[in-house]
């Protein structure tokens, strides 16, 4: 080789295809090599056997340089125009069945005034440490990490703040040190206040989830909620129905107490994707109430969480390229 020489400019040479430059000045060598994606030992390793490379070429000195792309991290928000539809269960279930199906996802409760996610994952009672100020949210049990307000102050106390507050809360949980999370779910309160605007302004998620029940009221509102995503310019990527159908355990004979197909219905009737139905079902609320979450186990109720989080991945993989986070 040449002194002074430039080789292996670009992403197909060197170790793992990976090299971007080479330079090389009398025996000594600098290299430039794309690491993206790698964790700690693949990045050893590749560095290793840059140098190995070297020594067999001669060279006295191999000076690397290992580069990353900057991390992206796409905000899934799961929204509903009004309260008690099984928002925070079908977030947490999703969270999960996203999990489960090998997307490093992470946990949002900004549901600030009355936050559910730390019973719902079988975190409650627990702090998040910080790092130069910085919140470390906290692993559930089921491989999500995660930060609620839930955690930061005493089991049942009211929290009475304003908006500009509110707002405050959720950047702190928003940009907490979330590692190598790939998809943040943010589970926003019901309605179209504050928080929602800051999360939409400020943080622009890469798509959103609407979860409503069957019937008209709450589909009314839902449509609401559709609408201030539609204005901040979020992809909705579609409705959810929740608590549609319940089946007796004792006569086995199946009722809609809140109707059914009407989210269905609304989704087709707003040219948006339906992602799939919920049903009414006990051991739902018996097993999110104990803080073990269907979607991390078997069984239809699992199945329906694990149909719905390849709904909504095949949705947000389709959407247009995030920006860094």
């Amino acid at each position: 080789m040449q002194a002074g020489t430039e080789q292996g400019s670009g992403p197909g040479a060197g170790p793992d295809g990976r090299l971007q430059v080479l330079r090389i000045s009398g025996d000594t060598g600098t290299a430039v090599i794309d690491a993206s994606g790698l964790g700690e030992a693949a990045r050893t390793a590749i560095e290793s056997a840059a140098r190995d490379a070297a020594r067999a070429a001669g060279l006295a000195d191999l000076r690397v340089a290992l580069t990353a792309e900057k991390r992206t991290r796409r905000i899934l928000a799961v929204g509903s125009g009004k309260g008690g539809v099984g928002k925070s269960t079908l977030s947490a279930n999703l969270a999960v069945a996203m999990a489960r199906q090998g997307r490093r996802v992470g946990l949002v409760d900004a549901d600030i005034y009355g936050p559910s996610q730390p019973r719902l994952l079988a975190t409650e009672g627990r702090k998040p440490e910080a790092r130069d100020k910085t919140m470390i949210p906290i692993q559930s049990p089921w491989g999500v990490p995660m930060l609620s307000m839930g955690h930061l102050v005493q089991p049942g106390q009211a929290i009475a703040w304003r908006g500009p507050m509110a707002g405050s809360a959720l950047g702190q949980l928003i940009e907490a040190d979330w590692g190598d999370t790939d998809i943040l779910v943010v589970d926003l309160p019901p309605g179209t206040g504050d928080v929602q605007l800051t999360m939409l302004q400020k943080y622009k998620p890469a798509g959103a989830v609407i979860v409503s029940t069957p019937q008209d009221l709450a589909l009314i509102d839902a449509t609401r909620a559709i609408g201030l995503f539609d204005q901040g310019r979020v992809p909705v990527l579609g409705l959810v129905e929740n608590m549609a159908g319940y089946l007796c355990p004792h006569c086995g004979q199946v009722s809609d107490p809140f109707g059914h197909g009407g989210a269905e219905v609304t989704a087709r009737e707003l040219g948006l994707p339906f992602l799939g139905r919920v049903p009414l079902d006990i051991a739902i609320r018996q097993k999110s109430d104990a803080g073990e979450p269907p979607a991390a186990g078997e069984g239809p109720q699992a199945q329906a969480f694990a149909a719905i989080a390849r709904a909504v991945l095949a949705a947000l993989d389709a959407g247009p390229a995030p920006a860094g986070a």
